[in-house]
């Protein structure tokens, strides 16, 4: 269900912001599939050796290595996959980290809870 969120949001994104682009739904599954494994393996790293800064600035730094993992993902891809520059990447992470609370807390929960 993640997997699938992460799509849709992903391809949201590219359908609002010009320095964010995805060649499709194909690249949008597989951008979400890379953002999945590093989510679940990278960025718990990343978020224990930056700690001291992410408390001192009371979590903001976490959209930092979300976008940074952003620009990996999109490095990896190519051409299918394009971020104009770390700041687009940075609004990116914000506006997904938003979506994703949205769509969990309006769509997913309430459909778990009828099941």
């Amino acid at each position: 269900m993640h997997w699938l969120v992460n799509t849709v949001v992903l391809m949201v994104v590219a359908g609002f912001f010009t320095g964010f682009t995805l060649d499709g739904f194909g690249a949008a599954l597989l951008a979400a599939a890379l953002l999945g494994v590093a989510n679940a393996i990278v960025r718990p790293i990343l978020v224990a050796l930056t700690l001291p800064i992410t408390l001192l600035t009371l979590g903001i730094f976490l959209f930092v290595i979300n976008g940074f993992i952003l620009m990996v993902i999109a490095s990896i891809m190519g051409d299918s996959f394009v971020i104009s520059g770390f700041g687009m990447a940075f609004l990116a992470a914000v506006v997904i980290s938003i979506l994703n609370v949205m769509i969990n807390w309006l769509i997913v929960e309430p459909m778990r809870e009828r099941s």
